[in-house]
């Protein structure tokens, strides 16, 4: 055993005798732990941080290349009350907040793309719609993608949500409040999106048991009240009528009264929060979903979420629920004829490029073109050029001259489009293996890339450079769609897959996107619908009407 000796300064000053051979790193740090008191050292030796990471970690001191009389700088790094690292904590924080600004930055870019006209740059479209699943157009642009990027924002807080991250849901649901103030206030008036988000940001608060939110808490609950009110009407009869006379917001009112009662806890207005907590637990007995028909329904093979949240909807009514469950499937299957329906204009809308402001082509004005007895492309040239407006478009179409120029640039891009599409084929056939000329030679005899590919497999194997020997395996490419449909509060994602054959003429410059921010924005659209906001599991609300009135009792009997 040879024991050589370390000179150590910082938070500990000595000299410490080790077995280069045997000790690591880890055993080096407890030992300076345990002599400094210190609860977290940083080690530095030649000016390199001697860490205890899984590839260092398993090396001596000797292969990291410590010596008799070495130098080791050890130096306390400061911990919080739960012995995490606050270094380690900053860091963590800095990675949230760059993470936050991308979800923002991401939610206004999606809102930018798909509120003002302009072909989708993704496979999907987003869209505004109503609680009947009714495509809208509120507003002005700038109005559009305030509340497109107010929902996009409130379902990811949600999300967070319903993974008790309630901390990051504070931030995004305040990004979202955020983005609803840019938008027409009279536009909000008559929706309850920014009501239901204000709730859900005291939910927050409650859930963090952070008791300096009670005043703010208190503003917002009000206001939440009286958006409800105005959006549902008085004891909720216009949303019984647009529902179809199902009961949506009963926990919706459940959490906004617990929070009610537990602010009114808190301020001393004991009376006032039994109030609100007998009212609460009231509506909570009546979302407890009994037994035997949850089972009547489970036995015809609904599954129990479905179950479970169609009795909630209709006030138990075993009825009412099942006519719940098919009349959902129904809108369901609707609902992806008609995304299919604007996969398949999205994909026409490309054919016939973009407007000088980089919009798509109007496929309502195309429609109403081609009735009158204009030819489709035609008409769709002379829309394009004329941004839309269809009293010009209709001038060019009915004069001789302008009819021609339209005709000959549709000649010009279809050329365009060929020759772009025979760059693509031959590209890609070459870096299969096949020679240029090869390749050149079946693409001119063969309409499609398919056809020029099965040809030249059949051709006899040449040994020129970069040709397919007996031993390559010519590989092939699958174009994946990621298609999603589904609507966040009054707006929804189309489902499609973009032409990528097809190149878009006057395009802007290719945006830098953050694909994983825009995924994790529009996952939770593929899977809301008009219930979402409403379908809350009530659980956490039960244990804390018990807890709240088990306090309530105590200080009344104090």
């Amino acid at each position: 055993m040879v024991m050589v000796k370390l000179k150590i300064g910082g938070a500990w000053s000595g000299v410490l005798e080790v077995e280069l051979d045997v000790w690591t790193v880890a055993r080096l740090r407890q030992e300076l732990l345990d002599r400094s008191g210190c609860a977290c050292l940083k080690l530095i030796s030649a000016g390199k941080v001697l860490k205890d990471g899984e590839s260092e970690g398993s090396q001596n001191l000797a292969q990291l290349g410590l010596k008799n009389n070495s130098r080791i700088l050890a130096t306390n790094i400061p911990v919080d009350q739960h012995g995490n690292s606050i270094k380690e904590e900053f860091l963590a924080e800095e990675e949230r907040g760059n993470r936050l600004a991308r979800l923002k930055t991401a939610a206004a870019n999606l809102a930018t793309r798909h509120a003002d006209g302009s072909l989708p740059v993704e496979d999907f479209n987003l869209e505004l719609e109503n609680q009947n699943g009714h495509k809208v157009h509120w507003g002005s642009e700038t109005d559009q993608r305030a509340i497109m990027m107010g929902l996009m924002l409130h379902a990811n807080g949600k999300a967070l949500m319903k993974k008790g991250k309630y901390r990051d849901a504070l931030e995004v649901l305040n990004m979202g409040e955020e983005s609803f103030s840019l938008c027409n206030p009279n536009l909000l008036e008559m929706v309850d999106n920014v009501s239901i988000l204000q709730i859900d940001l005291v939910w927050c608060y409650f859930m963090l048991r952070d008791i300096s939110w009670l005043s703010v808490a208190g503003i917002r609950l009000e206001k939440a009240r009286e958006g409800i009110e105005r959006a549902h009407g008085k004891e909720s009869t216009r949303i019984r009528i647009l529902q179809g006379h199902c009961f949506p917001e009963l926990a919706l009112h459940l959490r906004m009264e617990l929070l009610e009662g537990v602010i009114a806890y808190h301020r001393g207005h004991l009376q006032k929060s039994k109030d609100a907590m007998s009212s609460a637990q009231t509506r909570f007995l009546q979302l407890q979903v009994p037994d035997e028909s949850l089972s009547f329904l489970l036995s015809m093979g609904y599954k129990e979420s479905e179950a479970k949240r169609a009795l909630r909807m209709n006030n138990l009514d075993v009825g009412r629920a099942l006519d719940f469950i098919v009349e959902e499937k129904a809108k369901r299957t609707q609902k992806r004829k008609e995304n299919l329906q604007r996969q398949k204009e999205i994909l026409e809308q490309k054919t016939y490029g973009t407007t000088p402001l980089n919009k798509a082509v109007n496929l309502s004005n195309l429609n109403q073109l081609v009735t009158i007895g204009f030819q489709k492309e035609i008409a769709a040239e002379a829309l394009r050029r004329n941004e839309n407006d269809a009293e010009k478009a209709l001038d060019d179409l009915t004069n001789p001259e302008t009819n021609a120029a339209l005709q000959n640039e549709i000649i010009s891009r279809k050329r365009r489009r060929l020759r772009a599409a025979i760059k693509k084929s031959t590209e890609n056939l070459v870096a299969m293996g096949f020679d240029k000329a090869s390749v050149e030679a079946a693409l001119r005899r063969f309409e499609s890339e398919e056809q020029a590919l099965s040809y030249l497999l059949t051709q006899p194997i040449t040994n020129t450079a970069g040709g397919v020997g007996a031993d390559h395996q010519v590989g092939g490419s699958t174009t994946e769609e990621r298609g999603g449909t589904g609507s966040v509060g009054a707006g929804h994602r189309v489902g499609g897959s973009s032409s990528q054959n097809e190149p878009v003429e006057k395009k802007k410059p290719v945006e830098e996107r953050d694909v994983e921010m825009e995924d994790e924005l529009t996952v939770e659209l593929g899977t809301s619908d008009a219930y979402s906001d409403y379908d809350i599991e009530v659980t956490k609300e039960g244990e804390a009407i018990n807890e709240y009135l088990a306090l309530i009792s105590s200080a009344e009997n104090a």
